[in-house]
């Protein structure tokens, strides 16, 4: 179990660093290459989301293969509130392909900006079950 949270511990510090990437494109004033950029950051950061979630279900003792399940399991071990919102970034994540379309590019655009808070309560509730620290 030592091992597993290591690996969490050293997944969540990549996990923040690429959430604080997601939040400073956000202090840019709206262009569409600030829109582009902004996909691409919320592709990789909610990458990264599932699969810490993946690592937090192996800690719990459930082994998962897919973000889905992996959503499923950090919601039944209550290291999250809700599924559906979950549901829909990696919806979104997965529609990251379609983005040559205007209308999809300006979707996705506005479901990343809710992505930062929701995950940070995320890292906050795993950082509390297993007893990680901050990093200073």
């Amino acid at each position: 179990m030592e091992e597993k949270i290591r690996e969490l511990t050293l997944h969540l510090k990549t996990l923040e660093r690429a959430l604080a990437t997601l939040k400073d494109i956000f202090q840019e004033p709206y262009s569409v290459i600030v829109r582009d950029a902004t996909i691409q950051r919320f592709e990789y950061t909610f990458e990264l989301a599932w699969k810490m979630f993946r690592k937090a279900a192996k800690v719990e003792g459930i082994d998962t293969g897919s973000p889905r399940q992996a959503i499923r399991a950090v919601y039944d071990a209550k290291l999250i509130e809700d599924t559906d919102i979950w549901f829909q970034m990696l919806d979104e994540r997965n529609r990251v392909s379609h983005t040559y379309r205007e209308l999809t590019a300006e979707e996705v655009f506005e479901s990343a900006r809710q992505l930062p808070e929701l995950l940070q309560k995320a890292i906050v509730s795993v950082k509390q079950r297993y007893n990680i620290e901050e990093e200073k």
